[in-house]
């Protein structure tokens, strides 16, 4: 949301209000993956979307999802913002969509109604929601979670009625989304960094002037900046918050397990994305 209205601001500012736009806020346009669709349809101008359902329109996308790749905010801001991450924003045109900037979500943790999560072992056997994507699912498979992949826009519900047990989202998320009221635990796990994406539509632009994708271009940097502030906001005071709504939080989880449990999945993440690919994050500093 906040990301959003900073870049209407300054589209509008940028074009002397020729484009302005118009906000659909919580799902109110579908769930990510239709309005992906939309978008690449041409029946939706714009998008802020999570990564989860990108990678099944361009699969190159998939690589940032794999559990613990980033060791930080920094490192994985560099990385977006870097060659790698380029690269992979100027991939998105021959599927159909243009990326803007790269924006973020955030690191997400996991929250349930069962149980403190402490180590990974602790997490076998919860039935958890997912994004449906397939990279998530095999790293915390190695947890021993059940993976339930479903749309966001059902998963209030599903926590509140028992459906599942648990999910798994950045603090801001969590927090915006009042999962205080249907989940007990929290576990600061950090397991997946998720990026974000303000994606056009390629009907949209083509009819820019080369004057105004510029204007696009520099909002689309704008609101990723907006947005990756709120990010550090949300992780600075969410958990006191949180805690104050009655969440049980387990600050420091055992990481080290975790890493050991995935390490079996890294093998069959080098064959899909290439060793040298995740090698090359790693590496950035």
């Amino acid at each position: 949301g906040v990301g959003s209205t900073v870049f209407c601001d300054e589209i509008a500012k940028g074009t002397a209000n020729r484009y302005t736009c118009q906000h659909f806020p919580s799902s109110a346009l579908g769930g990510e993956r239709e309005m992906i669709e939309a978008v690449q349809l041409g029946t939706q101008d714009l998008v802020n979307t999570s990564t989860g359902p990108l990678g099944n329109f361009v699969p190159e996308v998939k690589l940032f999802d794999i559990p613990f790749l980033f060791r930080s905010y920094e490192h994985a801001r560099h990385v977006m913002d870097g060659a790698i991450g380029q690269d992979v924003l100027k991939k998105m045109q021959g599927k159909g969509l243009i990326g803007l900037a790269w924006s973020e979500n955030g690191f997400r943790h996991m929250t349930n109604s069962k149980r403190p999560i402490n180590q990974a072992s602790d997490a076998s056997g919860l039935k958890l929601r997912t994004m449906e994507n397939k990279v998530h699912m095999a790293g915390y498979k190695t947890f021993g979670i059940l993976p339930t992949p479903m749309a966001f826009t059902e998963l209030f519900t599903a926590l509140q009625q028992g459906t599942v047990d648990g999910q798994e989202n950045p603090v801001g998320v969590i927090l915006a989304s009042k999962f205080s009221q249907v989940q007990k635990h929290m576990s600061l796990t950090g397991h997946v960094y998720s990026p974000a994406m303000t994606l056009i539509s390629p009907t949209v632009w083509g009819k820019l002037s080369e004057a105004d994708k510029k204007v696009f271009l520099a909002a689309g940097v704008k609101s990723a900046a907006a947005t990756r502030k709120k990010v550090n906001e949300d992780e600075a005071n969410g958990i006191a918050i949180l805690k104050k709504d009655g969440m049980q939080i387990v600050e420091k989880v055992d990481g080290e397990s975790f890493r050991k449990a995935v390490a079996p999945a890294y093998a069959e993440f080098a064959k899909e994305f290439g060793a040298a690919n995740i090698a090359a994050i790693q590496a950035v500093k």
